[in-house]
């Protein structure tokens, strides 16, 4: 009897907690953005670069977005390779410069791997976060960086090109 009890408990819950988990949907109009991501409507188109030989013709601008155009994952050959090439997918690496110490955070418009990397070291993330809600932005990851020049690479990008964002933390 009690086995019966629990399982009519269970299908009568089963839905309520279904419904909690499914996020509500989003409206036709993206919501805005936070101030920090103000240079998501800057936007310059950038080739990513298979190797590092030519990574400085890659160059994007801390605080405005980066319309990225990748390649085969097969083509690209990491500095810091951390993420094997996925075939059927895109990867590439673009060049930065950053002005001072802070943490920063990538943005970026899907949900690829990233690494920065510098003197052909990977460097750790501080943070992760699945991007902001109702927006363009789907993936961010933080980065603790001091002044100096910097390789942003991509991996496992489903799309051949990938809207990046770098800006700084506000205080």
């Amino acid at each position: 009897m009690k086995y019966w009890c629990v399982l009519a408990l269970a299908m009568i819950a089963a839905p309520a907690f279904a419904q909690e988990a499914t996020p509500a949907p989003c409206p036709a109009t993206p919501a805005p953005l936070p101030a920090q991501f103000a240079g998501w409507t800057n936007t310059a188109p950038v080739a990513a670069t298979a190797t590092g030989t030519d990574i400085a013709k890659a160059q994007i601008t801390v605080g405005n977005r980066a319309d990225v155009a990748l390649l085969p994952a097969e083509q690209v050959q990491f500095l810091a390779p951390e993420k094997a090439a996925v075939a059927g997918t895109h990867s590439g690496m673009v060049h930065f410069v950053l002005p001072d110490a802070r943490t920063y955070r990538v943005a970026l418009g899907a949900g690829a791997w990233i690494d920065v990397v510098r003197d052909g070291k990977a460097i750790d993330s501080d943070a992760h976060g699945h991007g902001i809600p109702c927006t363009p932005v789907r993936k961010t990851v933080d980065f603790a960086l001091t002044p100096g020049d910097y390789v942003l690479q991509i991996a496992g990008n489903r799309d051949a090109s990938l809207s990046v964002l770098i800006v700084p933390l506000l205080p």
